[in-house]
């Protein structure tokens, strides 16, 4: 089993020092799904909730989010990021998928810049069309593909190739 990081010998919570490790450059891609009724997706596509255009407020709302990740999650490292993408499609007439694409040059990944910037593109899509769909579900949060570091690339799906 790998040891915890962010813990010293002692059980006390810490930051990982990542003075040491080499700058390479680090990408990382995570999705999330939001589901919601037919009409509530072909509003959010037609942009007609009355709120403003919702799939470009999320895609402000990931890249925003992206750039928050260190004051939003304890531990992590604040890194300056080179590239924020949100992009959305529709799978079918319920669904709006959500990936964020995160690079950075630096000695820690971006895993959970990507994995923040779909968390708050969905959510902000859930802000901006509740009116019409309070029963919306997010779902399916999830990085997809990751490298750059010591752990090499991953890529979702590949594990057991």
């Amino acid at each position: 089993m790998p040891e915890f990081s962010h813990f010293s010998p002692d059980g006390a919570v810490r930051m990982v020092d990542v003075g040491g490790k080499p700058s390479t450059r680090r990408l990382a891609r995570a999705e999330g799904r939001v589901l919601m009724q037919p009409g509530t997706l072909r509003l959010i596509r037609d942009r007609s909730v009355l709120k403003g255009d919702v799939l470009e407020t999320a895609r402000l709302a990931g890249i925003l989010g992206a750039k928050q990740t260190p004051s939003l999650i304890p531990l992590c490292h604040s890194l300056l990021l080179e590239s924020v993408s949100v992009r959305f499609s529709f799978p079918d007439e319920v669904t709006i998928l959500v990936e964020a694409e995160v690079s950075a040059e630096g000695r820690t990944g971006v895993e959970m810049e990507a994995l923040t910037a779909v968390s708050t593109a969905c959510l902000t899509i859930y802000d901006m069309a509740k009116s019409a769909d309070r029963g919306m579900e997010i779902s399916g949060i999830r990085l997809l593909e990751k490298s750059g570091g010591r752990s090499g690339h991953y890529l979702r799906g590949s594990e057991g190739a």
